[in-house]
């Protein structure tokens, strides 16, 4: 291991949510440093993304996978201190945001190499915290996965938040034409600003009857969808010929009743994926693209990023709790290192 001149302390506060339950679990306590392997650094955290998959994990419905840190966190931006003999890429005192696969809510975070990005230079490190989490997520889903094309209707479901935000910008640099659905007048404000071209709120309109009238029999070539149950028949019966449904989380159930016709009929896709059980090498590979396709993109000014909240990290609790409400335009994000 190569280490920075500066001696490492030997312990670290992190934030630890003990058996689980409500936010109110989630406690600063004090603990060792994690160890870097073959293809890592070690990341001296100066911010930590706050994500939803973060609240299901400490309410025991999203386990972190075999070898993972056990410390909540999936992204995070800060400063490398350390790093793995094989690493070449990255040098002490790199300034990154990283993927992770745990870890983030820490003063230290041991990452892959390879899953880190450099902090564009139109971005703050509280901004940047905020990118490796939802960018990975819209870029293998949507343009992957999803294959989304300049000229096509698109619809990401939860257009305020991190993930809805991220794919309406995405997808309109990418040449599609944007619907999304939130609630409230100030989300729809906050969408339409980032260049949704129908915003629709799901609380007091019929979205599928709204945008069905829309686009008529043209109908959607690809949606994105976090919520699930009632919405996956909604969305089906939406999509064009050819259409692709991109699932990534059941808010609202993953068991139900499905008239199954429309995908033969109309050759549909209907699939889905996680990101975090993902390989090193997948999301390796997600992040040069990233860097080539993405990236300079911010440089342009046609990305940016909506900061709904920044909390101290013992401020978790806080964190989360605004999170749950889901009333937020924006990523939340914690400041570990002030």
């Amino acid at each position: 291991m190569s280490t920075n001149p500066d001696r490492l302390p030997k312990t670290m506060f992190y934030i630890d949510y003990g058996k689980g339950g409500a936010a109110s679990c989630l406690r600063l306590k004090e603990g060792p440093l994690p160890l870097i392997g073959e293809g890592d650094v070690l990341i001296e955290v100066a911010f930590a993304g706050v994500n939803r998959p973060d609240v299901y994990q400490r309410m025991g419905r999203y386990p972190p996978p075999a070898g993972a840190s056990p410390i909540l966190g999936l992204e995070v931006s800060g400063r490398i201190v350390a790093k793995a003999r094989d690493v070449t890429r990255w040098n002490i005192g790199d300034c990154v945001c990283a993927l992770t696969p745990g870890g983030g809510y820490a003063q230290y975070c041991a990452v892959s190499a390879s899953h880190c990005l450099p902090i564009p230079e139109t971005l703050s490190p509280a901004e940047a915290a905020a990118l490796p989490e939802n960018y990975f997520t819209v870029w293998s889903n949507v343009f992957k996965a999803g294959r989304l094309q300049a000229g096509e209707n698109f619809l990401v479901h939860g257009g305020a938040g991190g993930i809805g935000y991220t794919a309406i910008q995405l997808a309109k640099a990418f040449g599609a034409k944007v619907f999304t659905t939130v609630t409230g007048e100030n989300q729809i404000q906050a969408v339409e600003k980032l260049g949704a071209d129908v915003a629709l709120d799901y609380k007091k309109q019929d979205w599928a009857k709204e945008i069905k009238a829309i686009v008529g029999s043209r109908g959607l070539d690809c949606i994105l969808d976090f919520v699930g149950g009632l919405y996956i028949q909604k969305n089906l019966n939406l999509l064009a010929v050819h259409g692709r449904l991109v699932q990534i989380a059941f808010m609202q159930g993953a068991k139900v009743e499905l008239d199954c016709l429309p995908i033969l009929t109309r050759n549909l896709t209907f699939t889905g994926s996680m990101l975090r059980p993902r390989s090193v090498e997948e999301k390796a590979a997600i992040a040069r693209d990233l860097l080539t396709e993405v990236w300079p993109l911010f440089a342009s000014g046609k990305l940016g990023v909506i900061l709904s909240a920044v909390f101290a990290l013992a401020e978790a609790e806080k964190a989360h709790e605004r999170m749950e409400a889901s009333e937020h335009i924006g990523k939340i994000v914690l400041e570990v290192k002030g």
